[in-house]
């Protein structure tokens, strides 16, 4: 049951897109270093290694985790194996603020998947946010220039990158529901921990894709560990752990919109660390953006 919105959980909820905005950013600085299946396989190896000390318990026969093994696998493959695998594939061909403002369609795919797949009504404000937000959207897509929106070109970025926020939309409205292993949810570590075991083969099985199918490899450096090290800490355990709080406590439709608040954080860490200044453009998808998040969230 969801709960009404309080100021410590719009704190959780605005976390996790600075942080993922840091991933995304992170992402793009080292894409020329590591390849991206394998970037994200290597962000949740590490992922496993920080919350195996608080949650080994998940990994012994006789936990709860393996009769729910089908639940966790499907939480596996659409929040550790598919969404940043596709992000950090998206950022091979586009800029960080390019591939967040496309991620805030992520509000219109929750309400679509919502209605659709979980019974969940719409309202009218959040019909409204949505259209706002999807005007956002078109805004990027288009680069500011609404007369070749029938001729827009999508980068194959754009594309990967709606991809993954369908992923995110289905990972978050699972994550809404009891499921399966209901005792595991007590324990945010635990619960975490049981989607990292199937999400790594998962990412596992991807990554070895990548490199069987494609010249792969690795060009190992400081910057290079220290950015594995940022995206395992803060974007994949930190960020997971106040988004999963905060969907629990307030539900996905309106959890959704704070995502949007990743292009923000995205576009101000973009100008300080790889001098990729927003136009003006940006500034009004983001004015659209932000009118949705307003509209939707008021009672």
């Amino acid at each position: 049951m969801t709960q009404r919105l309080t100021p410590a959980t719009a704190l959780l909820l605005t976390t996790a897109p600075l942080l993922w905005a840091g991933n995304a950013v992170v992402g793009r600085l080292v894409h020329e270093m590591i390849p991206p299946m394998t970037l994200n396989f290597l962000r949740w190896v590490l992922a496993f290694l920080i919350l195996l000390p608080l949650a080994w318990r998940v990994l012994r026969r006789e936990s709860s985790l393996w009769p729910g093994w089908k639940h966790f696998a499907l939480l596996g493959l659409l929040g550790v194996g598919c969404y940043n695998a596709l992000q950090y594939l998206a950022l091979q061909t586009s800029t960080p603020l390019n591939v967040t403002l496309v991620a805030s369609s992520i509000p219109v795919w929750m309400l679509l998947v919502g209605t659709l797949c979980f019974g969940q009504p719409v309202s009218r404000r959040q019909l409204l946010g949505a259209l706002l937000s999807i005007a956002g959207v078109l805004v990027v897509l288009s680069r500011g220039q609404w007369a070749l929106l029938v001729q827009v070109r999508l980068v194959p970025g754009d594309i990967y990158v709606l991809l993954a926020t369908l992923a995110w939309a289905f990972y978050s409205w699972m994550l809404s529901r009891p499921g399966a292993a209901p005792a595991l949810r007590g324990d945010w570590a635990a619960f975490l921990m049981a989607q990292i075991v199937f999400g790594l083969g998962w990412s596992g099985l991807f990554a070895g894709a990548e490199w069987a199918l494609t010249d792969a490899r690795i060009l190992w450096s400081w910057p290079l560990a220290a950015a594995l090290a940022y995206i395992a800490v803060g974007p994949a355990v930190l960020a997971y752990r106040c988004w999963g709080m905060g969907v629990q406590r307030v539900g996905p439709a309106i959890a959704g919109f704070f995502s949007n608040l990743t292009p923000l954080f995205a576009a101000l860490l973009s100008a300080a660390f790889l001098g990729e200044l927003p136009h003006l453009y940006h500034a009004l998808a983001f004015g659209l953006i932000v009118g949705g998040i307003v509209v939707s969230s008021r009672r």
